[in-house]
């Protein structure tokens, strides 16, 4: 489906070329710095970042069954795909190739020959983002010289500072998705279903331009206690879960999730809505309200030069329990992926926060949830952009029913 792209207010214009080789410069910067001759990319995510290259999206299997994966070397990129139309136009047809099967003995051959083809012979030291285990097994035997590295290292830190036209592609992303969440809000009525809801925002979303879905979308009811919750192994609150074709009943307490693709760059909406007319109560708006000043203790502090874990202190700053959820994060990042560094406030613990200084450029989700067990909790998230002397806000929806004025921090 093709469609007209609704555009949000200011929007500036984004050069894509330009986008595409500004992020080969950074890996090359990247791969300067880890001694990479090479890197071999087979995430969906990941050779989006680094080709700029599209995919068949309406089945996600088929990134597993027919992979697409890049080669980035220091002059160029190699494509090897079942899908060449998705090649940006200005990669050379010589550098666009059949697609490679790496699961079995004859794909890791293929592959192996590929790497000779395009490194030579000797020693090579190359970053792989993921490999099978017939790589694992033939693909040093297959290739003399070959050291295997992995390829997080040179693409965390090209990955982590966005460039204006990504952060451009980032926010038409998420004020696509947001458009469409108005269309969504407006049916979440008594007898909805849940597989009702996502019909709307798949339709919405195309309609208005996005490449893909990157998030089942998430309309969870949340029971008041934990214990009447689903199941869980961490012992914490159940989200996320998957949506079903289950009717909404009147007051129920939603958890929503979605996130979209423009441009290869995701989007990430989160909100607490109510089923029906029903109102917030005292407690409801409190636990809003307490989650509104976590935030605005974080963002407070959110500037170049401050650390994960002064985030982390101060989203904690008076609070009795964690104000996140614990098998998720305080902050994660956005790009290609749906979550990508920087990740703050994870079990990786104090000192690995310590290790994130915000820097310009830097996209941060901000996702704590109050939860007050038998009573239930509130959850939202926000997008910011690190800019020289602060952030940027990405995000816009309304905190409705709490609020109804767009978002302005």
């Amino acid at each position: 489906m093709s469609a007209a792209v609704v555009l949000p207010p200011h929007a500036i214009e984004i050069d894509t070329a330009r986008m595409r080789r500004d992020r080969h410069a950074k890996l090359v910067d990247a791969m300067d710095q880890t001694g990479f001759d090479a890197l071999v990319l087979g995430g969906t995510g990941n050779v989006n970042y680094a080709v700029g290259s599209t995919g068949m999206s309406s089945d996600v299997g088929r990134a597993f069954q027919e992979p697409t994966i890049a080669v980035v070397t220091r002059d160029g990129l190699h494509l090897f795909t079942p899908y060449p139309e998705g090649a940006p136009p200005e990669l050379p047809a010589d550098r666009i190739h059949d697609p490679l099967y790496p699961e079995f003995p004859e794909g890791v051959a293929a592959l192996a020959g590929a790497l000779r083809d395009v490194l030579g012979g000797g020693g090579i030291t190359v970053g792989f983002d993921e490999m099978s285990a017939a790589a694992h097994a033939l693909l040093p035997a297959a290739v003399p010289g070959l050291a295997v590295a992995d390829a997080s290292l040179a693409l965390t830190p090209a990955k982590l500072y966005k460039t204006g036209d990504e952060l451009e592609c980032m926010r038409r992303a998420q004020y696509i998705n947001e458009v469409a969440m108005y269309d969504v809000l407006e049916a979440l009525r008594p007898g909805a279903r849940q597989s009702d809801l996502s019909g709307i925002l798949f339709r919405r979303i195309f309609e208005l331009g996005a490449a893909a879905n990157s998030i089942d979308p998430i309309w969870q009811v949340m029971p008041s206690a934990i214990a009447d919750g689903p199941f869980t192994v961490h012992g914490d609150v159940a989200f996320p879960t998957n949506s079903t074709d289950r009717i909404l009943r009147e007051g129920e307490t939603l958890f929503v999730d979605s996130g979209i693709v423009y441009e290869g760059y995701c989007s990430d909406f989160g909100r607490t809505w109510f089923t029906g007319e029903r109102i917030p109560d005292a407690k409801e708006r409190d636990r809003y309200s307490r989650w509104k000043d976590v935030i605005h203790r974080v963002l407070a502090i959110t500037k170049p030069g401050t650390t994960g874990l002064e985030l982390n202190r101060a989203a904690r700053e008076g609070e009795d329990r964690k104000p996140w959820l614990d098998h998720f994060y305080l902050v994660h990042g956005l790009g290609t992926e749906s979550a990508e560094m920087p990740f703050i406030g994870t079990d990786l613990g104090e000192e690995f926060d310590e290790s994130i200084v915000l820097q310009p450029g830097m996209v941060m989700v901000l996702e704590p949830v109050i939860w007050d067990d038998g009573d239930g909790g509130y959850r939202s998230e926000d997008i910011v952009a690190v800019t020289d002397d602060g952030y940027r806000l990405l995000s816009s929806f309304p905190y409705v029913p709490f609020e109804t004025g767009a978002v302005q921090w």
